[in-house]
């Protein structure tokens, strides 16, 4: 896929999903389509800030674009919201599981990690699973012990 196909796709899905495809917004899609785990506002608003996008703008884009359905809201237990791409198109496009280092908080997705059939039968006795969240010592933390 060239640069311009996927600059289009990016464009009509924020189009498709009721907002405006604006330099903002399609850059912060863009970020998050090519990460491989769920950014915070913060990572994004660096990331932004070199293309003149300031942090509001981010934290209003990225809440909007909640809002209609492109991205899905993560808090691993620390009190900060991470951003994730959902969607037919992308990388993440139904819940899973997120594995939270505990010594260098990095948060990496766990995309093929499922419920057995008989675990999801136990945990439906206490309601819906919504999500899963692993905490662990990452490899690279691991090695420097």
């Amino acid at each position: 896929m060239t640069d311009d196909e996927s600059l289009d796709l990016v464009k009509q899905a924020i189009r498709g999903a009721g907002l405006r495809a604006t330099p903002a917004r399609i850059a912060t899609l863009q970020l998050l389509r090519r990460s491989n785990s769920p950014l915070t506002h913060a990572v994004v608003a660096e990331d932004l800030a070199a293309l003149g996008v300031d942090k509001a703008t981010v934290f209003r884009n990225l809440n909007d674009m909640v809002d209609a359905g492109l991205l899905r809201r993560t808090e691993v237990g620390d009190h900060v919201w991470r951003f994730e791409v959902i969607g037919p198109d992308a990388k993440h496009d139904s819940g899973h599981p997120h594995f939270l280092c505990v010594d260098c908080g990095t948060v990496s997705c766990l995309d093929d990690v499922k419920l057995t059939a008989g675990s999801q039968r136990a945990s439906e006795q206490f309601g819906e699973v919504t999500e899963i969240l692993l905490r662990g010592h990452c490899n690279d933390c691991r090695d420097e012990s």
